[in-house]
């Protein structure tokens, strides 16, 4: 039996002692560890969920606020776009077929005029000056009553040298006028037609032609609601003629054959600027 000496003996216990007491540090060192990296995944999980949630709610905000819809209403207006601009061109065509059509018409309106006046279809349109015979000479007496044309297409032919009239086309005016005289002259238009005839005379400076239309209208129709309208433009006529005296004598005839009428009034006001 081999004796081992006291010290070595002593020795040997405290690095046995030693390495037990490290194994029992080592051991509660891992399950430290161990404990705080399964707290850490817990928090990681944790969080995980708590991103998840938040990303949840985030989505619901998302739909509670409307972006589909809005997106829906976005597609839905540009399709009312499209159709709009589509509906923008057809209209468009259909204004050139108008503006065609209406051009048409008033070649075909100036066509017949020049038929009337014994002019070559292609002749340029006449000066105020060359178109005064047919203004100048009387209106012919009307006819029995022409039954066979209605009132809304009357109304539509009186109706072109009104729209011409008010476009400044004076000339234009007065062909269509005649016109209307000519193929209606039993509507109750044709003294009306007449005075704006003398108006668009008056308007070109053509006041001897001026004069003259609205003389006509006065000899054919004393009794027309046009006639104090007429003796008035006559005045105008006079009075920028320079010919005061006879614009005076005219103007009191208005108001004595005429006092309650609207010509009358402005006759009353004239004869006292001339009085001045």
């Amino acid at each position: 039996m081999v004796r081992i000496p006291r010290g070595l003996a002593c020795l040997m216990v405290t690095a046995a002692a030693a390495a037990f007491c490290a194994n029992a540090a080592a051991g509660v060192f891992d399950e430290d560890a161990r404990r705080e990296i399964r707290d850490l995944r817990g928090e990681i999980d944790k969080k995980d969920r708590d991103i998840d949630a938040r990303l949840q709610r985030l989505d619901e905000s998302l739909k509670n606020l409307g972006i589909i819809q809005l997106l829906n209403q976005i597609e839905q207006l540009n399709n009312e776009i499209a159709k709009l601009r589509g509906q923008s061109e057809v209209l468009a065509n259909q204004n050139d077929v108008l503006t065609k059509r209406q051009r048409d018409f008033y070649l075909d309106i100036d066509t017949r005029l020049r038929k009337l006046e014994g002019l070559p279809a292609d002749t340029p349109p006449a000066s105020p000056a060359a178109a005064a015979s047919p203004a100048a000479g009387p209106v012919p007496t009307p006819p029995p009553p022409v039954t066979a044309a209605s009132r809304e297409q009357e109304n539509r032919a009186y109706d072109v040298g009104s729209n011409l009239f008010k476009r400044g086309d004076f000339q234009a005016a007065i062909r269509a006028f005649h016109v209307f005289i000519k193929d209606y002259p039993a509507s109750p238009l044709v003294s009306n037609a007449q005075y704006w005839i003398g108006i668009c005379y008056a308007n070109l400076k053509d006041y001897t032609n001026a004069r003259s239309s609205q003389e006509s209208l006065l000899k054919m129709f004393p009794d027309s609601p046009k006639a104090p309208d007429a003796l008035l433009a006559i005045a105008s006529i006079q009075i920028e003629s320079g010919d005061h005296g006879s614009a005076r004598n005219t103007l009191e005839d208005i108001i004595a054959r005429f006092p309650a009428s609207d010509a009358a009034a402005k006759a009353r006001t004239r004869l006292a600027q001339l009085k001045r």
